[in-house]
């Protein structure tokens, strides 16, 4: 997989307060696993999108984290809420993850993230553009 970094978007994570930082760099890191273990994602792009770390691909819909300003101690896992992803995600993980509405799956710092599934969640959104004809996007 090629992968192009954006390196503005390090200077978004060191702004960060500590504990978010290593919580969204973890959440970068699945992404970046996700997509080199997903056979339909060929590149991946990292870039800053309403100054929000964000990846991108072909065939993917947008996924983008920031922590919640509004709620401290929460970040959040951003899909493009016209896709259909979050309410698609609600019906399969309803009791895995916890949801804002139809754009987001959010955490709490103190939450232990549930890999498989959020890797799950994240190659969908990666393939998007391959999946969204298929019954609840082929999960």
């Amino acid at each position: 997989m090629d992968f192009t970094m954006n390196p503005k978007v390090n200077e978004i994570f060191n702004s960060y307060p500590e504990t978010i930082r290593e919580k969204l760099k973890f959440l970068r890191q699945l992404i970046l696993e996700t997509a080199s273990e997903t056979e339909d994602v060929t590149q991946l792009e990292e870039t800053l999108k309403w100054g929000e770390p964000s990846y991108v691909t072909k065939h993917g819909s947008t996924i983008r984290m920031n922590q919640k300003k509004s709620v401290p101690g929460q970040y959040a896992m951003y899909f493009t809420c016209t896709t259909g992803l979050v309410s698609t995600f609600n019906v399969i993980y309803r009791d895995t993850f916890s949801f804002e509405g139809n754009r987001a799956i959010v955490f709490n710092v103190s939450d232990e993230v549930p890999v498989t599934a959020l890797k799950h969640c994240i190659s969908t959104a990666l393939r998007y553009k391959k999946v969204r004809h298929l019954p609840l996007l082929g999960m």
